[in-house]
């Protein structure tokens, strides 16, 4: 029976686990520091992580392990090199998070093109039931409908995007991160023209060498002041210290995070912009509602099984 090791279990939110564990030996863990990892994997075959890194030190530690199932879309936390160099199979789990980020990814435009946050706070701290009239303009509020909307990186979480801001009444254009030319339903733009048409721009392409700082202090100068900006894609793509500047400057209108460059951030220029409401942020959590989260458990123990039958 096969030993598997689940090495940060919190991560799938206490859903039902039994189509993973019914397949072997299963022992979980919370969370895992990255010097835990070799003792906690020793005598496994499969591992499972969602952000916990398993480098090629470890693995080269690990003679037993077979298999790492990843327990999310990106697989930046595994030595892809070294698991191909030590014949260790891989393996992520692609779209069942589609929905959820792409979702998210409207409800962060809508929030910050409504200013919902602001006006919630308006009632909640007690400043509606002191008013002497029934509305408040404090905020600037527009609606989708007519904006064009700008997408870096048309994979299945842009392409879901898209189809959903053309629902709100959005004109769609995106710029394609790994230069792939293709037939898409929306014009191609080059990230600069792009950014400088969008109302609304929002990221969803990987983490790599050619999208680290893409989008830096002369990318969000080139927006339109009144431009909102989400990324909900992975941390690091756009520059924190010049997304914190751009805010405070007035450069663009907006931004919506859900990924940051360390997780948990830690210090950071974002946690002092000067008018908080022109950020929203999520600690990484677009893509786990718990229909994704049950999909996401389907997608490993399916890895697992057809895994084994090829072994």
């Amino acid at each position: 029976m096969s030993k598997i090791v689940f090495l940060d279990e919190y991560s799938i939110a206490g859903r039902d686990l039994r189509k993973i564990t019914s397949q072997g030996e299963y022992i979980a863990y919370e969370n895992t520091k990255k010097e835990d990892v070799v003792e906690r994997l020793k005598g496994a075959e499969i591992a499972i992580t969602n952000k916990v890194v398993i480098d090629g030190e470890a693995m080269r530690q690990l003679p037993d392990l077979k298999l790492i199932c990843v327990a999310a879309t990106g697989m930046n936390n595994v030595d892809l090199n070294a698991a191909a160099e030590l014949g260790i199979v891989v393996k992520n789990a692609v779209g069942y998070s589609t929905s959820s980020v792409a979702e998210t990814t409207l409800a962060s435009a809508l929030a910050l093109a409504r200013n919902i946050v602001y006006f919630d706070g308006y009632f909640h701290d007690g400043r509606y039931s002191k008013a002497d009239r029934a509305f408040c303009y404090d905020r600037h509020t527009f609606e989708l409908r007519g904006k064009r909307w700008g997408i870096i990186g048309l994979g299945n979480i842009g392409r879901e995007v898209a189809r959903l801001a053309t629902a709100f009444g959005c004109e769609v254009r995106y710029f394609s991160t790994s230069g792939t030319k293709r037939e898409e339903a929306y014009p191609a733009m080059e990230l600069t023209e792009l950014l400088e048409w969008s109302n609304i721009v929002s990221v969803h392409s990987p983490l790599n060498e050619r999208t680290r700082d893409l989008v830096g202090r002369e990318e969000l100068r080139t927006m339109k002041p009144s431009a909102i900006i989400i990324n909900v894609a992975r941390g690091g793509i756009i520059n924190e210290a010049a997304l914190a500047e751009a805010l405070n400057e007035g450069w663009i209108s907006a931004a919506a995070l859900d990924v940051f460059s360390v997780e948990p951030l830690r210090e950071s220029p974002l946690y002092n912009i000067k008018d908080r409401y022109r950020l929203l942020a999520s600690p990484h959590n677009a893509w786990s509602a718990a229909e994704a989260i049950d999909r996401l458990i389907t997608c490993v123990a399916e890895n697992i099984r057809t895994w084994k039958e090829e072994e």
